[in-house]
């Protein structure tokens, strides 16, 4: 059940938003009269939206009640499964709002973010401090606990997971204390939101445009063509314009010559949120900490991490860093024998420069060409986004029998979006998948899969992917680097743990889990992106159709652990720096950026790398990472472990497929997760796997 918040105050608008001709009824209402109860695009209008969600308030309110006054004794049907099917119109209208304030925002929706995030706040909490309905849960919980009733593992998990909810919500509390926790929450609810909208405002107002072609000395014709395509979007004809996205801002550190043009873009992301303006996150971020402590602290911890990783499969802070920390020496390591071979070509070239944050990709670059005469304008030709969605397709195909189809009969928010009817290997329907890959104004930076309606007994999942790949240029389809060929089907591993889920219950379906058990089924995925067999079948040269050589083949495998000291020190540093705010015990006296700082030189950061997300700008932490991101390398030992299996037996091994499929895929959260994982793999997951995956070893 997704939670969501209107201010009882508001209902009164309610009345109104039904007493419309039927030409103009608000389409969120009613389930979407559509062949797969897709969301009605065509019709929606911002104008339905507080209407809808006033609406939707007011229907999940009145079955609360019913589930409180029912007058027959609590049951596992009358109260858990009641409450696990309320708020049907809330689910419906939130899951289209903030999917496009995420990925096609503008003005209007972001100030209607803002105006709903309290009143959501107080509708959640009205849910998980109603005493009435606690004492139900309760109820319920207690009967199981002296064997009066008996459970599947499924049904027992949804109850765990609700009784465990409202405690973690403090309807144990006295009143004083929920009083103050409304208030806490509220309060969050609005500076999580504005902390992203400084972070995108930030994003979207810097450009860094160029005059002189001469500065465009290294970059490859797609990245010129790209950026004199943004120059033109932009109202700049006959310039280049670079931007803070991914796409734009990699390619410009990896080739540009002109080193006063990669320091420029460099230091304008990471000091995200950090120029002492408007959009600076830095009082903001820490107002959002000392909330986040005092809840804690309400709840009975010593720190937001304790509360957070209570019910995450790491269980404690400790356990989450002893890890972290285990992986820093050997990364760190890695990291500084990569940057001696970095300064050693910048002796040659003879200029007297010393390695910079902002030289790493342009001279590892040149190392990568040195060592293994590859480099990624070489490779993408033959990963055009169409040929890697082809990649993808073959191999969820051979492992599971699913077919995507195309289908151009769903409406969509944006005319970039393409859609697909999603089938299992006996042609039933698994659901609807949306794609939405190309950089826009009012998209946020990175890569997630959320859903439009979860999964549930008789409901299949409408399930969207959303990401910021390298945009075509000229006669140049959108050719992805080799990290965005790899997110593509990461991404696509969590609508896989969607697609697939057997649950009948959507408060334990699909994604449903464990916050450091839910990127197994994506980071797994990522393994077949890269495996020669696979890149045979899918890495076509986009003019000449020919496959993907052999030789460049082995020379992506060769190099497959290149750069991986840096790239493994800029996640942990961000893990570790996640994890350490959320430890403190006190943020009276904190400065966030002095934090961060003395944070990394105690653990031993060199200078030329940063933290992959420094914290001003660190919006996992706002978006539901908080304490968390420790999660992506937790889930690699997983990941790298569990892909042993199909190593050893092929990887398209049909038995290890339908095992992984059988105990984790389809299971969602309806069990504990190690010991979903002890079913498919026989044992825990070592760490051996994750250090040669990542050639630390």
């Amino acid at each position: 059940m997704k939670q969501f918040v209107i201010a009882a105050a508001m209902t009164c608008m309610v009345c109104a938003c039904g007493q419309k001709t039927e030409e103009g009824a608000n389409p969120f209402l009613v389930e979407f009269e559509t062949p797969y109860g897709t969301p009605d695009f065509n019709r929606i209008k911002v104008e339905h939206y507080e209407p809808a969600f006033l609406a939707g308030i007011d229907q999940q309110n009145k079955e609360i009640e019913a589930i409180v006054k029912n007058s027959e004794e609590p049951t596992f049907e009358n109260t858990v499964v009641a409450l696990d099917n309320s708020g049907e119109i809330l689910n419906r209208v939130s899951g289209v709002f903030f999917a496009l304030t995420e990925a096609d925002t503008n003005d209007q929706l972001m100030e209607l973010e803002t105006k709903f995030a309290s009143m959501l706040s107080e509708h959640n909490d009205n849910i998980f401090l109603n005493q009435g309905l606690y004492k139900r849960v309760a109820a319920v919980h207690e009967m199981e606990v002296q064997g009066k009733i008996q459970l599947t593992t499924e049904q027992h998990y949804l109850l765990d997971k609700y009784y465990k909810g409202f405690v973690r919500s403090g309807a144990a509390l006295d009143a004083e204390k929920q009083a103050r926790l409304r208030e806490i929450n509220k309060e969050l609810s609005t500076l999580t939101i504005e902390f992203g909208n400084h972070v995108l405002a930030d994003n979207n107002a810097y450009l860094l445009v160029v005059d002189n072609e001469e500065d465009l000395a290294g970059l490859p014709e797609a990245v010129v063509e790209g950026a004199a395509q943004e120059a033109k979007a932009h109202g700049k004809d006959g310039k280049w314009v670079f931007t803070l996205q991914e796409s734009s801002r990699l390619p410009l550190l990896q080739y540009a010559q002109n080193r006063d043009l990669r320091k420029d873009i460099y230091l304008a992301y990471t000091n995200m949120g950090n120029h002492g303006d408007a959009n600076d996150n830095k009082e903001l971020l820490k107002r959002i900490l000392a909330l986040r402590l005092e809840k804690a602290r309400l709840m009975g911890f010593n720190n937001y991490a304790e509360y957070q990783l209570a019910e995450n499969m790491a269980k404690n802070p400790k356990n989450a860093l002893d890890l972290l920390y285990n992986l820093w020496g050997y990364a760190v390591r890695n990291a500084k024998l990569e940057a001696a071979e970095l300064q050693k070509i910048m002796d040659r070239e003879g200029k007297g420069e010393k390695l910079e944050a902002w030289d790493w990709w342009y001279y590892a670059e040149k190392l990568r060409q040195e060592k293994y005469n590859l480099n990624e304008d070489e490779i993408k030709p033959y990963f055009s986004q169409e040929d890697v969605h082809n990649g993808l397709c073959y191999v969820v195909n051979k492992l599971y029998g699913i077919t995507l189809t195309p289908t151009d009969s769903i409406s969509v928010y944006n005319p970039d979006v393409k859609t697909y009817i999603v089938s299992d290997a006996d042609s039933s329907f698994l659901g609807v998948f949306y794609s939405d890959y190309m950089p826009r104004a009012g998209k946020r930076s990175g890569a997630w899969m959320s859903n439009f309606r979860e999964a549930k007994a008789g409901v299949r999942p409408l399930i969207y992917n959303v990401a910021s790949f390298t945009k075509p240029a000229g006669d140049m389809p959108s050719l992805l680097t080799l990290d965005e060929a790899r997110t593509m089907f990461h991404e696509f591993g969590h609508a896989l743990h969607g697609f697939l889920t057997r649950c009948q219950y959507a408060g334990v379906s699909g994604t449903a889990v464990a916050q450091d058990f839910v990127e197994l089924p994506s980071q797994i995925m990522e393994h077949w992106a890269m495996a020669p067999e696979v890149l045979k079948v899918y890495a076509r040269h986009y003019k000449t159709r020919e496959p993907i050589p052999d030789a460049l083949i082995a020379k992506i495998e060769k190099q497959s652990h290149f750069n991986q000291g840096f790239m493994t020190t800029e996640l942990l540093a961000a893990a570790i720096l996640d994890m350490e705010l959320h430890c403190l015990t006190s943020a009276d006296s904190l400065n966030v950026v002095d934090f961060e700082k003395q944070l990394m030189d105690r653990i031993g950061l060199i200078p030329q790398i940063a933290p992959r997300y420094r914290a001003t700008y660190f919006n996992h932490i706002m978006g539901g990472y908080d304490a968390g991101y420790y999660s992506y390398i937790w889930a690699e030992r997983l990941d790298t472990d569990a892909f042993e299996a199909f190593k050893e037996h092929g990887l398209f091994d049909p038995a290890t497929a339908a095992s992984f499929r059988e105990n984790i895929l389809e299971k969602g959260g309806s069990d504990d997760p190690m010991k979903l994982y002890v079913s498919f793999r026989g044992a825990e997951p070592g760490l051996d796997p994750l250090l040669e995956t990542r050639g630390l070893k």
